[in-house]
């Protein structure tokens, strides 16, 4: 029979909790790090964009047009949802006339730029590991290499830079959709008058809040495209390997895009703009 103190035990379980948070920071930083250096990777090669044009152009059309299907329903739900939620909320306190001004808010500062980049985010994180890690793992980026083909210049960079100029694209397409879909929905079923809505929507209209929405996406596009061009560069072990690599590449751009969120939100509306 065992007679050692329970608290022998207690410390052992502690020690092996705080291993394995240590572990977990340490393997966080390293991957931060190793993300930052092919962030740099990729900028040495933006000079390369002229000759690269034909492969970014494809990479654009890939995430603007192939993304269309799927920020639109998108749009059209959130849209309708910030509407009933809205008025719920405000049908005893509030005007209707601010219907208009809250649903706005809302989708330019906020939904439109953030679920925008989790939707198409998961996509193209997906997309890009799954495919760069096949390479990895069936050795065509060494193939590439062999042939004296730059990996960064003629995977990396193209997704990147399409990913970046063209997150903000769909970000304005997808803040038409949701308010036109707001304003359906108010209009058709919350008994709220055209002019009603127009006018909240007007009064108190600010650049200033499309403009951080449109800021914040290029920096989701960044996140986006470094999230699932490292874990599909770095991926290891085969079938299985591909599959980790896909599934932490969304996880780690999701939670990358919350953090930049708050970050970005904090900067503009309390340091740039004082609100």
């Amino acid at each position: 029979m065992d007679t050692r103190p329970k608290s022998v035990y207690i410390r052992a379980v502690m020690t092996s909790i705080l291993f394995g948070i240590g572990d977990r920071t340490l393997a966080a930083l390293a991957n931060a790090g190793r993300g930052s250096l092919l962030l740099l990777d990729i900028l040495r090669q933006l000079p390369q964009i002229p000759r690269m044009r034909r492969q970014v152009l494809e990479q654009m059309h890939i995430v603007g047009v192939g993304s269309l299907p799927l920020v639109l329903t998108t749009s059209i739900f959130v849209g309708a949802v910030t509407a009933v939620q809205a008025v719920y909320q405000m049908q005893a306190y509030v005007p209707m006339k601010f219907l208009g001004t809250v649903i706005s808010k809302s989708v330019f500062i906020e939904l439109g730029p953030v679920l925008v980049a989790l939707v198409v985010g998961g996509r193209l994180c997906a997309n890009y590991a799954a495919e760069l890690g096949t390479m990895k793992v069936t050795e065509q980026l060494d193939a590439l290499e062999m042939l004296a083909i730059d990996p960064m210049r003629y995977l990396a960079m193209p997704r990147f830079v399409a990913t970046f100029l063209m997150l903000p694209v769909i970000t304005v397409f997808a803040d038409a959709i949701a308010i036109v879909s707001g304003y359906f929905v108010s209009v058709a079923t919350m008994d709220v008058t055209i002019s009603t809505f127009k006018e909240g929507l007007l009064m108190y209209f600010d650049l200033a809040d499309l403009f951080s929405g449109l800021l914040k996406s290029f920096f989701f596009g960044a996140i986006i495209a470094l999230s699932g061009l490292y874990f599909g560069l770095n991926t290891r072990g085969g079938a299985e390997g591909v599959g980790n690599a896909t599934m932490m590449a969304v996880v780690g751009s999701c939670l990358s895009v919350l953090v930049a969120d708050y970050l970005l939100a904090t900067f503009l509306f309390q340091i740039v703009f004082g609100k």
